[in-house]
């Protein structure tokens, strides 16, 4: 008897000792469910249905249960931690707190929706029709048709190949198509970078500016520059964790202000000393744009006036965070046509349509490897300079984010390449993927 009674007792403790230490997690689950849910409805405009079904059937974020009403979503998990998103015009949808007002208004940016028929990529009309005979185009329908083959574990949504300017191949899955938007989740990381370039060809930027951060003034921070920032060698604590309560998920999950948390933290090591990818440090970056400006509307504006709608980009839209700051670390939208618009940026050094929006040395810049990163990075780009893809060239360079999403960029071969869904390495294997595609471009 004292056994069952010491057995039920330990077994409470651990239940108690369990609950403890998860409940916290909580807050985390259910606001990543009401973000994706009402995100997804506002802007990609797909079903509610099909985001629990795909989107947040994933392990602990499906235990939560999410409410849609009008612009908004609450989610619980239990009918614990309910986290709520509200979603503002032009601004996307923001995932709010304790500390929400909502009399508290934000200018939403004024964006120019020209409209353009010519064929893509410089216009939204229907692609050139166009064969290049030293394509082989019945390897590239084999490449696509593996990259979706296996859709169970793959989980690809979208693949799109552009060579010398003009579609290749195109392919989507059922409820997708050339016009949804699809989250880049840290492709982001990328477009914020292409920002500060356009700001470094027009001349009003310096990447080895110092003093950015008043909280820095009077300390060893004060040294960092944007290089740094961009390169992620500032040397400042981070801890990029998505398994649990990290510096990351705290800061996508539970943050006013995501442009000050990485500014808050300490240096672990003087600057160029370590490299530690943070998304922290682009949200940073964020703020540190913002302050360029005179006005919110001139900052909310300048992406979309600068880059996006000056390229044709309209379906993007980058969200931002309770306090008005992009999230630029994360939460960029746009169908997968706009992201080869992006990559194309790139491919043509910056040149669009005979309009040049940054120089061919920013695209130097930021395929340059970064010390420390193993040839792995750039600044705010992935690279291939030491081989992780073997199969595909040295000169690729990507906009990398979460669940597999990509931009490869590859030079060499006047290619762009797109794949969007919902799976990373090992379960959608990249290095196959564009080894199959390359086997059709000579």
């Amino acid at each position: 008897m004292k056994w069952i009674k010491r057995s039920l007792l330990l077994l409470l403790v651990i239940l108690v000792m369990g609950a403890w230490l998860n409940y916290p997690k909580l807050n985390i689950i259910s606001g990543y469910a009401s973000k994706n849910m009402a995100s997804t409805l506002s802007i990609a405009k797909r079903s509610e249905a099909s985001v629990i079904l795909q989107d947040n059937n994933v392990p602990l974020i499906k235990l939560a249960d999410v409410d849609v009403d009008n612009n908004s979503a609450t989610a619980t998990v239990f009918g614990l931690m309910p986290r709520k998103t509200i979603c503002r015009p032009g601004l996307g949808c923001t995932l709010v707190n304790a500390e929400y007002d909502a009399d508290f208004n934000l200018a939403e940016p004024q964006r120019s929706f020209t409209k353009n028929n010519t064929p893509f990529p410089f216009g939204n009309g229907a692609a050139k029709d166009t064969v290049f005979q030293e394509v082989d185009y019945q390897v590239m329908e084999h490449a696509l048709y593996n990259a979706f083959a296996d859709s169970d574990v793959q989980k690809t949504r979208s693949v799109l190949v552009v060579y010398k300017n003009h579609i290749v191949a195109e392919r989507y899955i059922d409820g997708f198509t050339k016009d949804t938007p699809i989250l880049g989740w840290s492709m982001t990381k990328s477009v914020l970078a292409t920002l500060f370039g356009i700001l470094e060809f027009e001349g009003k930027i310096d990447l080895g500016k110092t003093g950015m951060v008043d909280a820095w003034k009077n300390d060893e921070r004060n040294e960092i520059t944007l290089n740094h920032l961009l390169r992620m060698q500032s040397g400042l604590e981070w801890d990029e964790d998505y398994s649990g309560i990290s510096d990351v998920t705290k800061m996508l999950f539970l943050a006013s202000d995501m442009a000050q948390i990485q500014a808050e933290k300490k240096a672990l090591a003087k600057p160029t000393e370590i490299w530690n990818y943070s998304s922290g440090t682009s949200n940073l970056l964020s703020g540190i744009l913002r302050n360029q400006f005179d006005s919110y509307q001139d900052y909310v504006d300048f992406p979309y006036v600068a880059l996006i709608d000056r390229i044709g980009m309209h379906s993007m839209l980058i969200e931002t965070d309770m306090k008005g700051n992009f999230v630029g670390s994360s939460y960029a939208w746009a169908n997968t046509r706009d992201w080869a618009k992006f990559g194309l940026l790139y491919l043509n050094n910056g040149n669009w349509n005979g309009e040049q929006l940054f120089g061919k040395t920013w695209v130097d810049y930021v395929t340059e490897p970064t010390d420390l990163s193993d040839g792995t990075y750039g600044g705010h780009f992935w690279l291939n300079a030491h081989g992780k893809y073997p199969d595909a060239p040295k000169d690729l360079y990507s906009a990398n984010g979460y669940q597999g999403q990509r931009v490869f960029i590859i030079p060499s071969k006047d290619l762009v390449i797109v794949r969007t869904g919902l799976a990373e390495a090992p379960d959608f294997d990249f290095n196959g993927f564009l080894k199959d595609i390359l086997r059709a471009i000579p």
